[in-house]
C-alpha cells in the first residue's frame, strides 16, 4: 500500500492541497473548522509530513524554477507534470522556462532565476557544463537533469543512459538483428547524454560480435518526429539499408516507424525499431513502440529532495544520483 500524500489528505478533507499544506506548515492561518477537517483526514489516513520540507519553507518563497530545452517535447512535458505534482507535495510553486537549448539562453535565465525570488532552479542543459553552471555567482542553487556530471556545489540526477542504451541494443542483437542502427547523436551540443547512449550501443554491438559501422550511425539537428524521418530515410537510401534501428527518443523513433511506413517496409518484420523515453504515444502507435522507460516519477521526486537538501545547506559536495529504468517491450522490437 503506497504512502499518503497531501493530494489524498485533500481529497477525503475535500479541500485544496494548498490548505493541506497550510494545515500541516502554518496550523494558524487555517479556519478552525477547517483545519480540524484536515487533521481527521491526516490521522485517517496515517499522512507523515516531510520533515525536511516544513524546516525548509519557513522563511522561504516556496518557488523554484524548472528549466528545460523545450516545454513542447512530450518527454519534458511529462516530466514537468511529474516535477509540478512532487513540489505540490513540498508546498512548491514551480516557474516553467524553456531555453532551446540555447546557450545564451540557457545563461540568462540562470542569471534571472535570481531576479525571479526562486529559491532553487531545477536545469536541464543542453548546452551549458557544469562548470559553467557552479560559477554562476550569486545564483539560486541548482540541480541538473541529464548525462553531465556535477561540478562543484552542484547536483545532478540522471538515469544511467549508457547502460539503458546497452540494454535496447541488446534486446536487438538478441532478437537476430545484425545491421543495427543508432540516431540521435548531436555533435553541436555539449549534453553528454547522447554520447552516452551511442557508447552503450557500440557496447552491445561488441558483446554480440557486430563490428560498428560509423556509416550506420546517424546524426540529427533536432529530437523531433521530422529529424526521425530524415535518419531513417538517410538510412534506408544505403546500399546495405539496416534491419534495425536504436533511436535516442521515441519522437525520432516515431518519425522512422512513419518513413518506413512510406516506403512500404513492415515493422517489425522488414525493420525493428527501438525507442527511448516512454512517451504516451509510443504506447499507442501502430505498431507500439518498444522504447527505454526512464522512472520520470522518481526523478522529479529525486530532483526536488536534492534541491531541498541543497537549500538547506548550500556547502554539500556535488552528487550524481542516479534513478532506475527499464526497457518496455513492445510490437515494433518483440523478443
Amino acid at each position: 500500500m503506497s504512502r499518503a500524500n497531501l493530494r489524498d489528505v485533500a481529497e477525503r478533507a475535500g479541500v485544496s492541497v494548498r490548505t493541506v499544506s497550510n494545515v500541516v506548515n502554518t496550523p494558524d492561518v487555517v479556519a478552525t473548522t477547517t483545519r480540524e477537517r484536515v487533521q481527521r483526514a491526516i490521522e485517517e489516513l496515517g499522512y507523515r509530513p516531510n520533515i525536511a520540507a516544513r524546516q525548509l519553507r519557513r522563511g522561504r518563497g516556496d518557488v523554484i524554477g524548472l528549466v528545460v530545452p523545450e516545454i513542447d517535447s512530450p518527454y519534458f512535458a511529462e516530466l514537468a507534470a511529474h516535477v509540478v505534482r512532487a513540489a505540490e507535495e513540498l508546498g512548491w510553486t514551480v516557474l516553467v522556462e524553456q531555453t532551446d537549448g540555447d546557450p545564451a539562453r540557457e545563461r540568462d535565465l540562470l542569471d534571472g532565476a535570481r531576479g525571479h525570488g526562486v529559491d532553487g532552479v531545477v536545469f536541464s542543459p543542453w548546452s551549458l557544463t557544469p562548470a559553467e553552471v557552479s560559477r554562476r555567482a550569486g545564483a539560486p542553487p541548482v540541480v541538473m537533469l541529464g548525462e553531465q556530471a556535477g561540478f562543484g556545489h552542484v547536483d545532478r540526477v540522471a538515469i544511467d543512459n549508457q547502460a539503458a542504451a546497452r540494454e535496447a541494443t541488446t534486446h536487438l542483437v538478441a532478437s537476430g538483428r545484425r545491421r543495427i542502427a543508432a540516431v540521435g547523436l548531436q555533435p553541436h551540443l555539449s549534453n553528454e547524454t547522447a554520447r552516452h547512449r551511442r557508447a552503450g550501443y557500440r557496447e552491445a554491438l561488441a558483446a554480440g560480435g557486430l563490428a560498428v559501422d560509423t556509416a550506420l550511425e546517424v546524426p540529427v539537428d533536432r529530437l523531433h518526429h521530422a529529424d526521425g524521418v530524415r535518419a531513417m530515410e538517410a538510412l534506408l537510401d544505403l546500399a546495405e539499408p539496416p534491419d534495425a534501428v536504436f533511436c535516442f527518443t521515441d519522437q525520432l523513433a516515431l518519425g522512422a516507424l512513419r518513413a518506413c511506413a512510406t516506403r512500404g517496409l513492415r515493422v517489425p518484420e522488414d525493420v525493428a525499431l527501438v525507442g527511448f523515453d516512454d512517451i504516451e504515444a509510443g504506447r499507442y502507435s501502430v505498431p507500439a513502440l518498444t522504447t527505454v522507460a526512464p522512472d520520470k516519477q522518481r526523478l522529479a521526486e529525486l530532483a526536488l529532495a536534492t534541491l531541498a537538501e541543497r537549500i538547506a545547506d548550500r556547502s554539500l559536495p556535488g552528487r550524481d544520483l542516479v534513478v532506475p529504468h527499464t526497457l518496455v517491450v513492445r510490437e515494433s522490437a518483440p523478443a
